[in-house]
């Protein structure tokens, strides 16, 4: 039986699966993932202004449908095998079927993701993401929308799994931030469903 933390927080349902994947799977699929997703860094368009994005992207999906947000649309490549495999285990714990795999590859400390909900229209009302980390481990901040004493910081270990959904995109926002540490590579998988 999967390890399974449930985060105690108001307007969210948040469970957090350290062991997801063993060590030696991990590894494996950070090792392949590194070399064989095909990684783009684009740029985004954040309150009128456009910078490159803070990390590397890649998008996949076995519907062909483009995912869209913060002025950017990406056009997906179909599922790899590996890929594949880990979200038939995704499924399998949660039970929903996911279409889409929105990949990012934090290169070192200064890739970061800013404050943001996941909660665009092609994702439906109350989304579930479904959040593999794989590499270097890395804070997490989330924070309430309206209630500022909400917040809550984890690590997100390689090999673990976070999933948010209910109505968590609707009051809450979400950050890998930077950090000045000397460390190494991370991947994540985020898996959605597009409606």
């Amino acid at each position: 039986m999967e390890k399974k933390i449930a985060l105690q927080l108001p307007n969210s349902d948040i469970v957090y699966y350290p062991n997801f994947l063993d060590l030696p799977l991990a590894d494996y699929y950070f090792a392949i993932f590194k070399k064989t997703i095909a990684w783009q860094q684009d740029d985004i368009k954040v309150f009128g202004k456009v910078y490159r994005q803070p990390r590397l992207t890649a998008l996949y999906a076995d519907n062909g449908k483009p995912y869209s947000y913060s002025n950017l649309s990406m056009r997906p490549r179909d599922f790899t095998d590996d890929l594949l495999q880990i979200r038939q285990k995704v499924e399998t714990l949660s039970h929903v079927r996911f279409t889409h795999c929105l990949l990012n590859l934090y290169r070192d400390g200064q890739d970061s993701n800013g404050w943001h909900a996941d909660n665009e229209k092609s994702l439906g009302k109350n989304p579930i993401i479904a959040s593999v980390s794989l590499g270097q481990e890395r804070s997490f901040h989330l924070k309430h929308k309206t209630d500022p004493s909400c917040h809550h910081k984890m690590i997100l270990a390689h090999g673990s799994l976070l999933m948010m959904q209910g109505e968590t995109q609707q009051y809450w926002l979400h950050q890998i931030p930077k950090t000045k540490k000397v460390i190494g590579e991370r991947i994540n998988l985020t898996f959605r469903v597009i409606k």
